[in-house]
């Protein structure tokens, strides 16, 4: 065998595991749905961009032929770049139905991330020109529809419709955010996409928020007050290295448990019991987490600073949160705490006892 057969081998074979995989995500897509008892179109719902600081959530519903397979459909943060936007055109092309829905930051700032994300998952399903039987989706039951919906966990990378409209969710939001970059160059949407990397944090301390910033996810970043066109943040602000850093901490946070397996629901869930830092799903349980960040160890560990009354406090925001979202009492929570010394981080697990 030459070397060009042996290479060609090779890739008829990875094509072959590969749409075998795709296979199996129909298989588990259908065996959920016939669980349920639902029947006709099978619609994927998902979302993208609830965590950023900046730019719109977008909402993705589509409808997929019986028998269509797409290499390489994948939950979109397992897919690169280029291969999100073919698979983007190809599923434009080929579903049956499809809509895209972005809810814009300053609808986000009057009805919060969850009710606007809802709003536009709502919208998007009500646009389609088909309409479903059943509806699943990426871990969520979504308000006010008249549908039978099948929440699975991770179904963007189990599901292939719930697959496909993480693709379209995704691609759309980020070619907003590419052109808003052309608009405001200062922040560098086209690179982060409005997420709250220390590149962005810093043009937003430095030039203040723009139009497109979410001003309810901006508190413990921005010290100092707008006045005018102007935007003034004293060096020495009262406040304004706490809040710095709280957010410096919550972004190694987040990454130190994605790096770990652990996908981030949500930042800042707050209602009026309290807020959680860190909102987050691994192997099917849900994590709440306390980020605790001291630059040094000199006032004891940042894990000492969960008293009593914030564990309190966190439990009812927590009971809330899986009210809102419909979490089932069978599905497994607890409290964690991730420790930030300097540079170091611990994951603190079963940090406190949760009793639902």
């Amino acid at each position: 065998m030459t070397k060009a057969e042996a290479a060609r081998q090779k890739q008829n074979e990875r094509m072959k595991a590969e749409l075998e995989r795709v296979r199996q995500m129909r298989r588990f897509e259908e065996e959920a749905v016939r669980k349920a008892g639902g029947t006709g179109p099978v619609c994927g719902v998902d979302e993208a961009g609830r965590g950023p600081l900046a730019g719109p959530v977008a909402a993705a519903a589509v409808i997929l032929p019986e028998d269509l397979e797409l290499a390489w459909l994948n939950d979109s943060k397992k897919v690169t770049e280029k291969r999100r936007k073919l698979l983007c055109a190809q599923i434009q092309e080929k579903a049956l139905a499809w809509a895209v829905v972005m809810v814009p930051p300053e609808r986000i700032d009057e009805i919060n991330i969850l009710q606007a994300t809802f709003e536009a998952m709502r919208s998007a399903v009500r646009k389609l020109t088909v309409r479903p039987g059943v509806l699943v989706n990426d871990a969520v039951l979504i308000p006010g529809l008249d549908l039978l919906q099948v929440p699975v966990i991770k179904g963007d990378a189990k599901c292939i419709s719930v697959a496909a409209a993480s693709i379209l969710a995704k691609v759309t939001r980020d070619a907003y955010m590419e052109k808003m970059d052309a608009l405001y160059p200062e922040y560098g949407f086209a690179g982060h996409k409005g997420y709250g990397t220390k590149a962005h944090c810093a043009a937003i301390l430095e030039h203040g928020p723009c139009p497109i910033h979410r001003r309810s996810f901006l508190g413990k970043l921005l010290a100092g007050q707008q006045s005018g066109s102007g935007f003034s943040m004293p060096e020495s602000a009262p406040g304004q290295n706490r809040r710095v850093c709280g957010q410096q901490g919550e972004d190694m946070a987040a990454d130190y448990l994605t790096r770990r397996g652990v996908r981030i629901l949500a930042r800042n869930f707050r209602d009026r019991d309290g807020e959680i830092d860190l909102v987050g799903e691994q192997d099917g349980t849900i994590l709440f987490i306390e980020v605790k960040y001291r630059r040094d160890d000199r006032y004891g560990s940042p894990a000492e600073a969960v008293t009593a009354g914030k564990q309190k406090s966190i439990c009812r925001t927590a009971l809330y949160y899986l009210h809102l979202h419909h979490c089932p009492e069978q599905q497994p929570a607890r409290f964690d705490v991730v420790s930030i010394s300097g540079k170091d981080v611990q994951w603190l697990r079963n940090a406190f006892p949760f009793v639902r």
